[in-house]
C-alpha cells in the first residue's frame, strides 16, 4: 500500500564553501554540492574554477510521517569537482548532520561544518556553510529543466543527463516514502488524541533484560527495619528488594475471569517499579436525559461511586446532551465493594439534587487493558431506576476497565487518593512532565555614541548606557572622556527565554551628579530582530536613532512629537553555542549548546522508578494532628518530572518510572521530595499561616550517572536529609530504581575526552562574576515560567531543585572544604612521614631496599616512568575488590553536619539579608573577621615565601644576591663537567644518609632561604 505523501519539507541552503581541496590540476576545481537523503538525492549548480565558491541554493526533500528515526537517519552533503571534458567526478569533502538537529522554519541559523573523509587515504580540506530545516510552507519549485538524480543512477548515467542551468531551488524526486518526520515537528499537525505528557517512547527496547535475567517476579511489598533517628547507620544508603516488573496475572488482576493478556506478559515499560492497579472509569457524555418538571430544563452531572468513594464531574446548565470526557480512577487497594454504580443527577439550586438514572457495574466482569493495546471503547449504557427497578430515559456513554499507573489516563485522572482535595487542589495533585524554556545569552556590544547633545549646552556630558531586558539592568562605564561621541565598546550579557517576551531598553544618560542622571536619548528593539549566532565569529554591527521625548509638568504632557538626538552604534546577537547555566556546575545536569544544531547524539539512557517513600515526617496540622501530602520532583536537562502527591500519608508509593536521553555521563539526576500544602484544605503548615504558605522542602537525593554500572539495575532507599536549626533530620527515606543504559561504547569513551561545556565557554569564556549573576538571572526565568504551568511548579521548589543558596556564606561549609583539601593533603603528609623514617632508619630493612631501587633508577633512568605507571595501574587493580557497590548518597560526616554548632546553623538557615537582632549580627561579623584573619595570615605567609624566591636575583639583598649567584656559577660548571648520573648519585645518597651523619640543625640553604628579604616590611 503507497503511503501518503507527507506536507513537510526539508529544505537544505547550500550557502558556500571556502578553502577547498584544488583538483583539477590547475590549482583550482570546479564544485558542485550533492545532497543525499535517504533515496532521495539532489544538486546544486556547478561553480566553475572556484575554490571559494557560493550557491545560495534550496534543495527541497519530501518527509513522511509513518516511523521517528531521528536519532538514527542523517542527511549527508558531499562536496564534488566536476572533471571536464572527460565526464566524472572527485570527491572533495562531505558533512553527515543527524536529523535531531533538524529545526523548524525560522529557527535556522547559517552554520559552518569542517569537511570529512570518506576513507582513510581522501585528501580533504575546507568548510561548508548550510542552513538546514523543516518546513511545513511548500518551497518555491524548481525549473522544470532542472537536474534531478535518483541515487540508483550510476556516475556515469549522471553525467550523460542533459545539463542544463538550474535556478536556485531545485526540487527532488522521492523515491521512497517511509522515513518520519521528527517528533517535534509532529505538533503542527491536527492532533486527533492526546499527547502523553511523559516522554516514554524509547523505554521497550529494554524491556527484554527483566526477562533475561531469569529474576522470579512477585507481588509483594517493601519492607525496611526501622532505626531510631539518633543511630548513625540511620543516614546511610540501605539496599531494598522491591519486585519490579512482575508478570501480569492471568485473569486481569483478580477482578474476575475476562482478563485479555496471558499470565507470562510483561508491562510495556513500566519495568522499573512495582505494578499498582487501579479501576479506571471514562465518562464521555449523555444524550436523550429527561428535562425536570419544574424547569423544564436539566442541569446534568455524572457521580461515580465505589464503596465510600465518590468522584463527580462538573455540570452543565440547561443541556440535555452533555459531554464531560473524565476519567475516574479508584486504587484496587482502596476498593471496599464489588459493585461500581455510576448516577447521572441533576443539580438543583435548593434542595437535593435529583436522580436522573444509574448504570451500575459488576467488578467481575471488568475487563483488564494493557498498553500497548489501543484505548477500551466506550459503549452507550441505558440508565436505570435508581432503586433497580426499571430502565428510564436516557443513556450514558461509559468504558469502565482494570488497569495500571502505565496506561495513558493515568496522569489526566480524578484519583480516589485526591477525594480530600477540592477546588483548585485536585489539579495541584496530578502528576506532570515539565520542559524548562529554552534559554540564551544575549550578548550586546556598546560599541560608541555620535551627538550626544546634554540638557546643559554649557558643559560635556558625562555619558554612559543602561540596557534592560525585564528586570534585567545592566550599564557600561562612564566614558573616560567628556565628549559628544563617546566610546565604550563593552560587552553587556543577558539571559532571555523562547518565546522571547520581552523587549531590550536602552538609554543614554548623562550623569550629572552622584545621584542624579538626565536620560539623553532611548530606544526600545524587539528579541526576536536580533542575529542568532553558534560560533566566535563577529554579527554585523548596526547603528540605532535614539528618541527623545520632550517633557513637561506631568507625566500626560508629555509632548507626542520625536525630536531625534542621536545614534548608538550596537552589536546585538543572541549566542547558540553556549550552555546557559542554570545550576551549579557541580551538580550540572546537561551540558548541551542552546543551538540544536550542535547538539550530539545521545549516549545513553536515564530511567529512573520513584517507588516511593517510607517513614516521612509530620509537616503541617491538619484536624489538630500531624499530616504530610509528599509528591516528589526529578530534574535532569530541561526535563522536569512530578509524581502526583499522595493525600495524608508517612509512607507514600507513587510507583511512577520516567526515562531521559543522556548526551553526557559526566551529569548528575537531582531529586527532591515535598510537602504539598495548596490542596485546599484547611491545613496549616509548620511556622506559616495563609493563604501564601510554600510547599515545604523534606528532602533532596543527587545520584552521578557516572558512578553507574552501565545495564545495571540500582534499588536502594536514600535518606532525606535536611538541616534544622537544632541540627541535621532525618526526614525519611525515598526508594528509588535507577538503571543507565549505554547505548555506544566507542560514544561513551569519545565522550570523556572532550570538554565538559561547549566551545564558547573556553573561546570566550565569562567572568566568575558574570557566570554567577547570569546563572541567577537563568534560575529566576526557570522558576517564572515554570510556575506557569498547570500544575504550577513552584518557584520554592525550582530554587531548592536548582542550589539557588549554593554560593552563600556557611561556616559549616567552609569547615567542610577545609577538612576536604585536608584529606586530599594527608596522602602526601603519609608519604613525606613514611620517607622521612626511610632517611632516619627506622626500618633498616625498608631503608636498604629503597636504597637499591634508588641505585637501579639512577643505573637505568628509562624505567622511572614505566614502573610509575606499572604501580598506578596494580594500585588500581588492587582498589578494584573495595569499589563502591552502590551511588553516593549524602554523607553527613563530610558534609560537617554533626558536629556544628547551633549558632552556625543558624546563621546559615537566616535569610539574605539578615533578619536577625543587631546584638548577633555584631557577634557573627566579629567571628568571621577572626576567621578571616587566620585566612589571611596563612595567605600572607605564602606570598612570603614567594617573595623570598623571587628575591634571590632582585638584589634587594645585595649580599646575599651575590652570594647566590657566584653558587650558580659554580654549580652550572660543576654539572657541566660531571655526568648527571653521577650528580643524582651523589645528590639521593647525600639526601637518604644515615642519621649518624645528619646534624639536628637547619641546613645551609635552608638556612640561607629564611634570611633573604619579602615585601612584609613595606606593608602599612
Amino acid at each position: 500500500m503507497q503511503l501518503p505523501k507527507s506536507s513537510l519539507k526539508l529544505v537544505v541552503e547550500v550557502v558556500d564553501a571556502c578553502d577547498l581541496m584544488p583538483k583539477d590540476g590547475e590549482g583550482s576545481a570546479s564544485t558542485f554540492v550533492q545532497v543525499d537523503f535517504l533515496n532521495q538525492s539532489s544538486k546544486t549548480k556547478t561553480i566553475p574554477k572556484n575554490l571559494n565558491p557560493v550557491w545560495n541554493q534550496k534543495l527541497v526533500f519530501d518527509f513522511d510521517q509513518t516511523h521517528n528515526h531521528n536519532n538514527h537517519l542523517f542527511i549527508e552533503v558531499s562536496v564534488y569537482n566536476e572533471r571536464r571534458p572527460i565526464p566524472g567526478r572527485n570527491f572533495l569533502g562531505r558533512v553527515r548532520i543527524p536529523c535531531s538537529n533538524f529545526v523548524k522554519r525560522g529557527e535556522e541559523v547559517y552554520q559552518r561544518f569542517q569537511l570529512e573523509k570518506n576513507w582513510f587515504f581522501s585528501s580533504v580540506k575546507g568548510q561548508i556553510g548550510l542552513k538546514v530545516y523543516v518546513s511545513k510552507q511548500p518551497e518555491k519549485k524548481s525549473n522544470p529543466n532542472s537536474v534531478q538524480e535518483n541515487t540508483n543512477l550510476d556516475t556515469k548515467t549522471l553525467f550523460n543527463l542533459p545539463k542544463s542551468e538550474p535556478e536556485k531551488e531545485i526540487s527532488t524526486v522521492s523515491l521512497n516514502q517511509n522515513f518520519v518526520t521528527p517528533s517535534e515537528y509532529r505538533i503542527e499537525e491536527p492532533i486527533e488524541e492526546p499527547f502523553k505528557a511523559t516522554v516514554e517512547t524509547i523505554q521497550h527496547v529494554h524491556n527484554h533484560k527483566v526477562q533475561q535475567e531469569g529474576v522470579p517476579f512477585t507481588m509483594q511489598g517493601i519492607k525496611l527495619r526501622s532505626r531510631n533517628l539518633g543511630d548513625p547507620e540511620d543516614y546511610n544508603l540501605k539496599d531494598t528488594n522491591p519486585q519490579l516488573g512482575e508478570r501480569w496475572p492471568s485473569g486481569g488482576g483478580g477482578f474476575g475471569g475476562r482478563g485479555w493478556m496471558s499470565g507470562e506478559r510483561f508491562a510495556s515499560t513500566f519495568d522499573l517499579v512495582e505494578q499498582m492497579y487501579y479501576l479506571y472509569v471514562r465518562v464521555v457524555k449523555a444524550k436523550d436525559l429527561p428535562p425536570s418538571s419544574i424547569t423544564g430544563s436539566c442541569d446534568p452531572y455524572v457521580e461515580v461511586k465505589l464503596g465510600n468513594y465518590k468522584g463527580r464531574t462538573k455540570h452543565f446548565e440547561k443541556k440535555m446532551n452533555p459531554e464531560w470526557h473524565q476519567v475516574f480512577a479508584f486504587s484496587k487497594e482502596r476498593v471496599q465493594s464489588s459493585m461500581l454504580e455510576v448516577f447521572v443527577k441533576d443539580k438543583e439550586m435548593l434542595g437535593r439534587d435529583d436522580h436522573l438514572g444509574r448504570v451500575v457495574f459488576d467488578l467481575n466482569e471488568v475487563p483488564t487493558r494493557v498498553p500497548p493495546d489501543s484505548a477500551l471503547a466506550p459503549q452507550w449504557y441505558r440508565l436505570e431506576d435508581r432503586r433497580g427497578q426499571g430502565k428510564v430515559r436516557g443513556e450514558i456513554m461509559v468504558a469502565v476497565w482494570m488497569g495500571t499507573q502505565a496506561d495513558e489516563a493515568f496522569s489526566e485522572a480524578w484519583h480516589s487518593d485526591a477525594s480530600a482535595a477540592y477546588g483548585e487542589g485536585v489539579f495541584n495533585m496530578r502528576s506532570k512532565v515539565y520542559v524548562s524554556p529554552k534559554l540564551w545569552y544575549l550578548r550586546v556590544n556598546v560599541i560608541e555614541a555620535q551627538d550626544v547633545v546634554p540638557n546643559d549646552r554649557n558643559r560635556l556630558p558625562e555619558v554612559f548606557v543602561k540596557v534592560q531586558v525585564g528586570n534585567q539592568v545592566l550599564k557600561t562605564k562612564i566614558c573616560s572622556n567628556a565628549t559628544t561621541n563617546p566610546l565604550w565598546n563593552e560587552d553587556l550579557v543577558f539571559v532571555v527565554a523562547e518565546p522571547f517576551e520581552e523587549q531590550l531598553f536602552l538609554t543614554v544618560e548623562d550623569r550629572v551628579h552622584p545621584s542624579k542622571d538626565d536620560v539623553l536619548g532611548k530606544i526600545g528593539l524587539p528579541l526576536g530582530a536580533f542575529e542568532k549566532r553558534l560560533d566566535h565569529r563577529p554579527v554585523h554591527s548596526r547603528w540605532f536613532n535614539l528618541e527623545k521625548f520632550g517633557f513637561g509638568a506631568l507625566e500626560a504632557d508629555r509632548r507626542r512629537e520625536l525630536k531625534f538626538s542621536s545614534r548608538v552604534h550596537l552589536r546585538v546577537c543572541l549566542e547558540g553555542g553556549y550552555h546557559v547555566l542554570d545550576e551549579s556546575t557541580m551538580y550540572i545536569s546537561d551540558q548541551r549548546p542552546t543551538a540544536k544544531q550542535l547538539w550530539k547524539q545521545p549516549v545513553g539512557i536515564l530511567e529512573v522508578g520513584i517507588l516511593g517513600a517510607q517513614g516521612l515526617l509530620p509537616m503541617k496540622m491538619r484536624d489538630s494532628r500531624g499530616s504530610t501530602d509528599a509528591y516528589c520532583v526529578a530534574k535532569y536537562g530541561q526535563k522536569w518530572v512530578r509524581t502526583r502527591t499522595i493525600f495524608d500519608t508517612f509512607n507514600p508509593r507513587w510507583n511512577e518510572q520516567y526515562t531521559w536521553e543522556v548526551y553526557d555521563p559526566c551529569t548528575v539526576i537531582t531529586l527532591g521530595v515535598f510537602d504539598n500544602c495548596h490542596l485546599g484544605g484547611s491545613e496549616k503548615p509548620n511556622g506559616t499561616g495563609g493563604s501564601g504558605a510554600k510547599d515545604s522542602r523534606i528532602g533532596k537525593v543527587r545520584i552521578r550517572l557516572s558512578t553507574l554500572e552501565a545495564h545495571r539495575i540500582y534499588t536502594h532507599s536514600y535518606p532525606l536529609l535536611a538541616l534544622h536549626p537544632h541540627g541535621v533530620k532525618k526526614m525519611g527515606e525515598l526508594q528509588l530504581a535507577v538503571r543507565f543504559t549505554t547505548l555506544s561504547l566507542a560514544n561513551m569513551v569519545y565522550v570523556y575526552g572532550h570538554p565538559l561545556l561547549p566551545k564558547m565557554h573556553y573561546l570566550h569564556p565569562f567572568t566568575v562574576n558574570q557566570v554567577d549573576n547570569l546563572r541567577y538571572q537563568a534560575m529566576n526565568i526557570v522558576a517564572v515560567r515554570l510556575g506557569r504551568a498547570e500544575p504550577p511548579l513552584r518557584k520554592e521548589v525550582v530554587e531548592y531543585m536548582l542550589d539557588v543558596d549554593s554560593l552563600m556564606w556557611s561556616m559549616r561549609r567552609s569547615k567542610a572544604n577545609f577538612f576536604r583539601i585536608m584529606s586530599l593533603l594527608s596522602g602526601l603528609f603519609s608519604v613525606s612521614r613514611w620517607f622521612s623514617d626511610v632517611c632516619n632508619w627506622r626500618n633498616p630493612i625498608t631503608s636498604v631496599l629503597v636504597h637499591i631501587l634508588f641505585l637501579i633508577l639512577i643505573w637505568y633512568p628509562e624505567l622511572i616512568l614505566p614502573t610509575l605507571f606499572l604501580y598506578m595501574f596494580l594500585i588500581g587493580l588492587w582498589n578494584y575488590r573495595f569499589r563502591p557497590r552502590h551511588p553516593p548518597n549524602m554523607d553527613t560526616k563530610l558534609s560537617w553536619a554533626e558536629a556544628v554548632s547551633p549558632d552556625e546553623l543558624d546563621e546559615e538557615l537566616d535569610t539574605f539579608p539578615t533578619s536577625k537582632p543587631h546584638d548577633i549580627v555584631r557577634m557573627r561579623y566579629d567571628r568571621l573577621r577572626s576567621v578571616a584573619g587566620r585566612i589571611q595570615t596563612v595567605v600572607g605567609d605564602i606570598a612570603t615565601q614567594g617573595e623570598r624566591i623571587q628575591s634571590l636575583l632582585s638584589w634587594r639583598d645585595p649580599r646575599a644576591t651575590a652570594l647566590f649567584i657566584v653558587f650558580c656559577l659554580c654549580a652550572a660548571v660543576v654539572l657541566y663537567t660531571t655526568p648527571f648520573r653521577v650528580v643524582a648519585l651523589l645528590g639521593g645518597l647525600y639526601y637518604i644518609r644515615h642519621p649518624r651523619f645528619r646534624s639536628k640543625m637547619p641546613s645551609v640553604p635552608s638556612n640561607f632561604f629564611k634570611r633573604m628579604p619579602a615585601q612584609t616590611d613595606s606593608l602599612l
